[in-house]
């Protein structure tokens, strides 16, 4: 007894962990989404491109802090000098400084110099600001450009989940239709095999289940087809999916909703929106090379030598070899100032630029209304697709009605010997193609909701009826 009770419980529990690995597998649109989202190339690329934008809106920021350098060097050569003109022609010159003697002297020590400089361009006519707001907006861009991908990839791998659906729902019809097809076959040789019908019969029969498999081979191959491009978009290797259908025998709720006009926060018109915005702000910056830059400026320097304050022609000994005495600053200067900056030339050449970088806004204000009559456009279409697609979800059930009655009925006939072979291949055709009809316009209702939120921007209003 008990172990009759052990027995049933064990059974229980791998029928329950069977039924929950077969849901497991089930592939929900939600879940194909998600895995889009989070697995897509383009998405993830974007995504960083956004990083990168953030990364230098904060380095623009710092750009306005002062230039702080600290420099060190320590040196062993000479310091001969020599009076006249001097000019560092593609290149440096060395910064020897000594007494002007007779001939060159070959006497050398160490020497150093310590130097620590500030440079600021503490008014610029809001060139920094400027630059800050230009890069803000590349931000902006580069954040409304990733959103605009995610609501498209979201479209995409909902209208592909539709297709695949669609099409294993068209290779079910087409099986079925060719489990009919043979069993009219073997009615048929039945009553031929007695002589109850002509041997032209059978042949039609055979041709008819030939056909059948010939589509079925078809709705396969569209159907690994869809498969592979579901993949594709969720960014997963190609597998066989088992999808929910579920939903697509009911009309969705918000099927009858209106909607009348395109939002401003589509995420595409957002997206060229933010394109105009990034032009607008580059001309502005643009604009500030016209004005001068005023600058403050500090230096304070601490220089070591080994060359004695009286060396020269009269005392040429007055010098050491020691490191330690060449390297230590012996003298110190600072120097305090204020500056500007002003090419007078830069306004002739700004204005050029000012004014292409209007001309390119306007051109962005025009893709902007294209875009913008485009999804107007569009959205007239999901409507006429709402109704056509309402009408034949309405009447497919009608023509499955009617198409089932009549080949049930010549099939009766036919193994009656009261119809011939024609009228039953007639009323196959008109079954098949019923369900193939009730097929497309089940998908077709969801295809109708799905171009609605493309078209007004809100995928919500799609995937919120799963």
């Amino acid at each position: 007894m008990f172990n009759k009770f052990f027995g049933l419980i064990f059974l229980l529990f791998l029928f329950c962990g069977f039924l929950s690995s077969t849901n497991a597998q089930v592939l929900t649109l939600k879940n194909a989404v998600q895995a889009a989202l989070s697995n897509y190339g383009s998405i993830k690329a974007k995504t960083n491109y956004v990083n990168a934008a953030r990364a230098m809106v904060t380095e623009t920021r710092r750009e306005a802090l002062p230039d702080f350098t600290l420099s060190a060097q320590q040196d062993y050569g000479t310091i001969n000098g020599s009076n006249g003109p001097l000019s560092a022609f593609k290149g440096g010159s060395v910064a020897s400084a000594g007494p002007p003697l007779a001939s060159t002297s070959w006497n050398s020590a160490f020497g150093a110099l310590y130097l620590a400089n500030v440079n600021w361009d503490f008014y610029s006519f809001g060139k920094a600001k400027e630059k800050t707001k230009v890069y803000s907006s590349q931000l902006s861009l580069n954040e409304s450009d990733l959103s605009q991908e995610k609501f498209q990839q979201q479209v995409r791998v909902a209208g592909a989940y539709l297709n695949l659906l669609a099409a294993q729902r068209l290779t079910l019809s087409e099986q079925k239709n060719l489990d009919r097809a043979d069993a009219l076959r073997n009615v048929v040789v039945a009553r031929v095999k007695n002589g109850l019908n002509a041997g032209v019969d059978s042949s039609l029969a055979n041709a008819e289940v030939s056909n059948a498999k010939i589509a079925l081979i078809r709705a396969k191959d569209y159907e690994h087809e869809q498969s592979n491009q579901l993949a594709i978009l969720m960014g997963v290797t190609d597998t066989a999916f088992v999808l929910d259908t579920v939903f697509v025998t009911r009309i969705p709720a918000s099927m009858h909703d209106s909607v009348n006009a395109i939002p401003q926060t589509h995420p595409l018109l957002q997206y060229y929106q933010s394109r105009i915005n990034v032009s607008d702000e580059t001309a502005k910056y643009y604009n500030t090379f016209k004005y001068p830059t005023f600058s403050a400026f500090g230096v304070l320097q601490g220089r070591g030598s080994g060359f004695d304050y009286n060396y020269g022609a009269a005392n040429p000994n007055a010098y050491t070899h020691d490191y330690f005495t060449g390297i230590n600053p012996v003298r110190g200067n600072y120097l305090l100032g204020v500056g500007v900056t002003w090419n007078i030339s830069s306004p002739f050449r700004v204005q050029q630029q000012v004014l292409s970088q209007k001309f390119l806004s306007l051109g962005l204000h025009d893709e902007y209304t294209q875009v913008n009559q485009q999804l107007i456009n569009q959205l007239n279409l999901a409507v006429q697709k709402t109704k056509t697609a309402i009408a034949d979800y309405t009447e497919a059930p009608v023509q499955i009605k009617a198409a089932s009655d009549a080949y049930l009925q010549k099939s009766v006939l036919y193994k009656n010997g009261l119809s011939n072979i024609v009228d039953v291949t007639q009323a196959l055709y008109a079954l098949n193609r019923a369900e193939t009809d009730r097929d497309i316009a089940y998908n077709n209702v969801w295809e109708a909701l799905l171009l609605k939120a493309a078209a007004t921007g809100d995928f919500g209003i799609f995937i919120n009826e799963f």
